[in-house]
């Protein structure tokens, strides 16, 4: 399938289970008072979910294969492989906030080739192409040129960044270095692909992240990095599923909080 025709397919896979899920999203956060409580309830809604983009995408390229890997921070090296999150912000979606997407990422040898986020209750879908473009609702992207005392940044952890201590460190030192530096704002705004892409369309300048978490930073950092964002790990070098920081920022801003993180 030619690359357009196949984004088209994919938006409209991920369209499809967003609609699903905002069919049974409440805007009252749910009543579980446990972490099992809370996952059960999760769990009843992302697995179906989850089900029926993985039978969508399988019908548009059957010979990819499919990867449960957003736990454990791993992509594979060789050959096609989907990395999906149907419910992308649990947190964000059992507190009936807007905050959540779902996300599709044709990786291709441990790089990510084409990408979608879409937000249904934000009303919004990042998609890109990797040497063509990217694009919010079909229209072309492009980050922010702020400067440092004018940006609004955001960051976020991996979901194993409490079993990894220097990760853990250098999060927190990182976030004090940042506030100190002089921006306006830090934020955290909900998922981290659906934060690295705003870093794209320049409704964030930047977003940075220790540890390794690469299913949830690969269709951002696409994104983000075919609007003409720097994607580079924490020293500058490009970025790589294996690195384990992360930074995302247009070019104006970018050696100023790389200079920051270190």
């Amino acid at each position: 399938m030619e690359q357009n025709g196949l984004l088209d397919g994919v938006l409209a896979a991920v369209r499809e289970t967003g609609d699903w899920l905002v069919e049974r999203h409440r805007a009252e956060p749910t009543p579980a008072a446990d972490r099992a409580a809370a996952f059960a309830a999760f769990t009843a809604v992302d697995e179906p979910a989850a089900g029926l983009l993985r039978a969508r995408l399988t019908a548009l390229r059957p010979e990819a294969g499919w990867l449960d890997a957003e736990l454990t921070g791993e992509v594979p090296e060789s050959g096609e492989w989907w990395v999906c999150d149907a419910t992308d912000g649990a947190v964000q979606y059992l507190l009936g906030q807007p905050q959540w997407a779902v996300t599709a990422t044709l990786l291709r040898d441990g790089e990510a080739v084409l990408a979608v986020v879409h937000a249904p209750r934000l009303g919004f879908s990042y998609t890109a192409l990797r040497g063509v473009g990217a694009w919010l609702d079909g229209r072309p992207i492009t980050p922010s040129a702020r400067q440092l005392t004018a940006a609004v940044v955001a960051t976020s952890q991996p979901p194993a960044v409490g079993s990894d201590p220097r990760a853990l460190h250098r999060a927190g030192a990182s976030l004090s270095a940042v506030l100190g530096g002089g921006v306006i704002a830090v934020r955290n705004l909900g998922p981290t692909a659906l934060q690295v892409a705003q870093v794209g369309s320049g409704h964030l300048d930047a977003f940075w992240e220790f540890g390794l978490d690469a299913p949830n930073l690969l269709p951002g950092a696409l994104i983000a990095a075919e609007a003409g964002a720097l994607v580079t790990d924490e020293h500058g070098a490009p970025w790589r599923a294996c690195s384990t920081g992360f930074l995302a920022a247009g070019r104006v801003l970018h050696p100023a909080l790389l200079d920051l993180l270190n």
